[in-house]
């Protein structure tokens, strides 16, 4: 059953065109993320969806009797309220008043708010978000509205969020740039480009895949296109012959062709990377401790930054880990420790949140100061891989045209608040990048390149952030905040989550041990060993399970690598230097081939035995 439906729309804001004649449409049970650069139109489109904005043209349709309800990006509430009265506001009946004030209490506990009586006014920003996001699923709505609803949530809320999406029988409607987290929750991906909506009915993975074939195949038509131009060109210049009916048709045919538009680019961010060299001292933390109302949130911490390190730090809402880079960057002091600084070393902050109070500091952007303006401020030239290049050439790579750089701060969105941020930091030229919360606000095409960015970044790279594929991306490094200790991790975010596996299952079979141990000596040696026996039993580690689960497709990907390569050699046969790199190319992946084949007899014949035991 069709539950929305929007149709040939447009829609303006200030001057920028964001919908053009677009159509859009939600169905019983769909979840779907809507994703696009910063400033397409998402969140515009989330409030025409629920009413709170209406299109210039077109209609918008909603199904007789369906629930709404939307969470806001930046949600706001009554003054004076209580953080579990915003939750049950608008959320009580007479047919839930007994159990409702439990289940908004539980939803709240799991969002990381303990303390119920606290007025709403004293809360961060991310925990005003994270109040509304209970107050919105507690709703009993046929539909859910979500903008950016994993802002703010630490991974274990990301993934009971993720859990609980994934089980809602209703109809979802998400903006998120959290990718891990619209490859598990989406069913449907609807881009934003150039004024359009196109609809792709899988997940975040397949998306990448299916717009990839709609980009070749709307630049084979093009290629096409220009191929018969060109023939046309030459016939018109020849003059044609006669008038007849014939000859019109091909006058007419030649206008039509040339008439056409071609598949509009999309602006690319382009990220030079810019940085000062660095000399011996980097920055040293020694014995770093701090604490907040008596709570310690850092404890005799101590790191030395190497050369191009990639560090991040992860731990629950409110654990010390943006207290850290503000103590690295001299924002605030330690209660005891040091920090030392290299004499040749540059940090670049970028800032959780942007905000329109002066005492913000770096985070402070005034809303009436026009674009240009706020990084002719930090520099009015900046020496990059390519020499030295304007502000205004830097806010057009930043995908800020000219007639947007002279706009006040203001008009801009959330997320293009946060690019024009990234872009002030790098024109500082630092040596060290500390980055808190980087994807917050910035769309997943941003992110792509700044990752990639950092992948050449010379220099050293700290980051806080709850995105989990972020960090995977970025990070060889990092640091928990567990239990009030800061313990250190090698690789990325999916390597520690292996690793805190495997210590739960080495916990959990000390305690079985035990177990064994005192049923041994109440029921005697025979029962001992019948325990161990169990306790022996053949099984794959967390690591074997999931490489036994994806170690087929890595083969066939490795076999028609392979085959490629042989089309390639063939190709190629009179280019001896390319010959060369495809030869070398192909040693590779056959070595890589014969590892893994190795690899999966190994695992094929374990999964064989494991399954012989078990009958």
């Amino acid at each position: 059953m069709n539950l929305i439906n929007i149709e040939n729309i447009s829609k303006s804001y200030t001057d920028s065109l964001l919908f053009d004649d677009a159509s859009f449409s939600v169905n019983e049970q769909e979840k779907v993320g809507i994703i696009g650069i910063n400033g397409t139109g998402k969140t515009t489109l989330l409030k025409m969806i629920v009413g709170l904005e209406q299109p210039d043209k077109g209609t918008i349709t909603r199904a007789n009797h369906i629930v709404i309800r939307y969470l806001s990006q930046h949600p706001v509430f009554d003054e004076g309220t209580t953080a579990l009265e915003c939750v049950m506001k608008n959320n009580l009946t007479h047919d839930n008043e007994w159990s409702l004030e439990s289940e908004a209490k539980t939803m709240l506990q799991k969002l990381g708010i303990t303390d119920y009586s606290q007025k709403v006014d004293n809360l961060s920003g991310g925990q005003r978000k994270r109040i509304a996001l209970a107050n919105t699923l507690l709703s009993q709505a046929d539909v859910l509205v979500l903008d950016e609803p994993t802002n703010h949530l630490d991974s274990s809320m990301a993934d009971w969020l993720e859990e609980y999406l994934k089980g809602f029988r209703g109809a979802l409607v998400m903006v998120t740039h959290d990718r891990y987290f619209l490859d598990s929750v989406s069913n449907r991906i609807v881009e934003i480009d150039n004024g359009k909506t196109y609809s792709y009915q899988t997940n975040y993975s397949g998306f990448l895949e299916l717009k990839a074939e709609r980009e070749e195949m709307a630049a084979a038509t093009e290629r096409k296109r220009q191929s018969i131009l060109r023939v046309e060109i030459e016939w018109m210049k020849r003059g044609a012959r006669a008038r007849s009916t014939k000859q019109k048709a091909h006058i007419q045919r030649y206008e039509t062709l040339a008439a056409q538009k071609g598949p509009v680019q999309d602006a690319e961010l382009e990220l030079s990377s810019v940085s000062t060299r660095m000399g011996k001292t980097t920055v040293e933390l020694k014995d770093i401790t701090k604490s907040y109302d008596g709570r310690m949130l850092i404890n005799h911490f101590n790191y030395i930054f190497l050369k191009n390190d990639r560090i991040g730090f992860i731990g629950e809402n409110g654990c010390g880990k943006s207290t850290l880079m503000k103590i690295i960057c001299g924002m605030e002091q330690p209660d005891k420790g040091e920090v030392i600084i290299g004499q040749t070393i540059k940090i670049g902050y970028y800032a959780q949140e942007i905000r329109t109070d002066k005492e913000a500091g770096l985070a402070y952007m005034d809303p009436d100061m026009r674009v240009i303006d706020y990084i002719r401020n930090t520099a009015e030239y900046v020496q990059t891989v390519d020499g030295s290049v304007s502000a205004s050439v830097m806010l057009e790579r930043f995908l800020f045209p000219p007639e947007k750089q002279y706009a006040p701060l203001g008009k801009l969105s959330g997320g293009e608040k946060r690019r024009l941020n990234l872009l002030r930091v790098l024109m500082e030229a630092p040596n060290v990048l500390i980055l808190d919360e980087p994807t917050n606000d910035l769309d997943i095409k941003t992110l792509t390149i700044l990752e990639d960015y950092l992948d050449h970044f010379d220099g050293i790279v700290i980051t806080v952030s709850h995105d989990r594929y972020f960090l995977d991306r970025t990070v060889r490094r990092i640091f928990a905040f567990e239990n009030g200790r800061i313990n250190q991790y090698e690789g990325g975010f999916t390597d520690y989550q292996a690793r805190k596996q495997e210590e739960e299952g080495q916990s959990e079979a000390v305690t079985n041990k035990a177990v064994e141990k005192n049923t041994a000596e109440a029921n005697g040696e025979k029962s001992l060993k019948n325990v161990k026996n169990r306790q022996d039993k053949l099984k794959f580690s967390y690591k074997e399970q999931k490489e036994y689960e994806t170690i087929d497709a890595d083969i066939a990907a490795l076999e028609e690598k392979i085959e490629k390569l042989e089309q390639n050699l063939v190709a190629n046969a009179r280019d001896f230097v390319k010959l060369n790199e495809i030869t070398k190319q192909k040693e590779e992946a056959e070595a890589a081939l014969e590892e893994k084949m190795e690899r999966w007899m190994y695992l094929q014949d374990l999964a064989e035995r494991i399954k012989a035991q078990n009958l």
